[in-house]
């Protein structure tokens, strides 16, 4: 009983951890307008910034997504709060957009080492026979701690003075903290290799996944551009469409789509894997339906209602994507094959923000977003068309 009260205890210090570091890849989200204000730059230069971290997370995942494997746990995830409190320092430093091109550059690469390494730690923490409820310590923990980096951005920013720094100020201590929680939890890894065994990983399908990959790909790829949109250009919409210039607000809608996307993945378990796909991919279609809405007519509730049900619809399919690839994939090249997987979900977050920067120029914020969900509602139709005429099969 002790053991156990104490490996939950573990598991839970752990995802706090988990929590302050992915907080921290989304705390400049509100204050980007007033970045563009500072520096004056343009709404593509927002869009870029923002990508340079989704970049930065796939070369991660490629290049030493299983290094944590070789050389153990905690080694790994304090290089990872290195870069989030270097990315911070860069932020706390910024005279000009060069500062923040290099913040979203080590934020990534801090991503990028905790988003394998921290969910596997949080669940090897976890006392026997508690997988399932580590999984939700994991999963909350992530999309958790991306709501709350935005929450508490625009809360202080609002609020408090020194709106540029104080955020960044607090999250360095969060990171300080969590650093000296992290020294004092166990490693998980009992057989560790050097460095050097540490391989690039390319990107690869077997034969029998590739069925279910596809779909799969496309409904997470979609979900994440959702995200990617939302918290790149959505504080420079409100604050210019619909003249909301409060940056609690403005981190609340944000922070809303991240926390449904964490109630749509607890639903998985009661909807079933199967369902949770093409399901997940419809309430995906509806949100992005309510995000056109706002932009046609310039509504506040339905920007708040398409960031919960779309968070909703891409937290559906995309655990339901990653269980139904999982299942799919043979032991030994199931890590590969969820890595391949998460590389499509962040180019989604990146390639589709940067052509929504593109378009801004010539045909407006509004437009250039219509015309981005236009693009995503394709694929996401696709992809659940295929799912109904092809479920995943049941065992899955």
């Amino acid at each position: 009983m002790d053991g156990d009260r104490r490996g939950w205890r573990e598991c839970l210090l752990s995802g706090a951890v988990f929590a302050v570091c992915m907080a921290g890849t989304t705390l400049p989200t509100p204050l980007y307008p007033l970045y563009q204000e500072k520096f004056g730059f343009s709404e593509l230069t927002v869009t870029v910034v923002y990508a340079v971290y989704a970049f930065a997370v796939i070369g991660v995942l490629l290049l030493a997504g299983n290094a944590s494997d070789a050389v153990g746990r905690r080694p790994v995830l304090l290089w990872g709060l290195g870069f989030a409190a270097a990315s911070a320092v860069c932020f706390l430093s910024a005279t000009g957009v060069g500062w923040l091109y290099a913040g979203r550059l080590l934020s990534g690469l801090s991503a990028g080492l905790f988003t394998g390494a921290a969910t596997a730690y949080v669940m090897e923490l976890a006392p026997s026979g508690g997988a399932s409820r580590a999984t939700f310590v994991a999963t909350a923990a992530n999309m958790g701690g991306l709501g709350c980096g935005p929450l508490l951005a625009g809360v202080l920013a609002q609020y408090a003075a020194w709106p540029l720094y104080l955020p960044f100020a607090v999250h360095l201590a969060l990171v300080a903290a969590s650093a000296a929680v992290l020294l004092r939890l166990p490693e998980t890894v009992r057989e560790r290799l050097p460095l050097s065994t540490v391989r690039p990983q390319r990107p690869a399908l077997p034969l029998q996944v590739r069925a279910v990959f596809g779909p799969a790909a496309t409904a997470s790829f979609a979900g994440f551009a959702l995200f990617g949109v939302f918290t790149s250009v959505s504080p420079a919409f409100l604050a210019r469409s619909l003249h909301l210039t409060d940056h609690a607000l403005s981190g609340l809608v944000v922070a809303l789509a991240f926390f449904a996307s964490t109630a749509g993945q607890l639903a998985v378990g009661r909807v079933g894997v199967r369902r949770s796909l093409p399901l997940g991919c419809a309430v995906l279609l509806a949100g992005l339906a309510l995000l056109a809405g706002a932009l046609r007519w310039d509504l506040l509730a339905l920007v708040v209602l398409s960031a919960l049900v779309g968070g909703c619809g891409q937290g559906l399919s995309f655990r339901g994507a990653l269980s139904a690839v999982a299942a799919v994939s043979p032991a030994d090249r199931r890590a590969e094959v969820i890595s391949t997987l998460f590389v499509v979900a962040y180019a989604g977050i990146s390639v589709p923000v940067i052509g929504v920067g593109f378009l801004t120029g010539p045909i407006g914020l509004e437009g250039a977003g219509l015309v981005f969900i236009l693009c995503m509602a394709v694929l996401v139709s696709t992809a659940a068309v295929y799912l109904l005429r092809r479920p995943v099969a049941a065992g899955t």
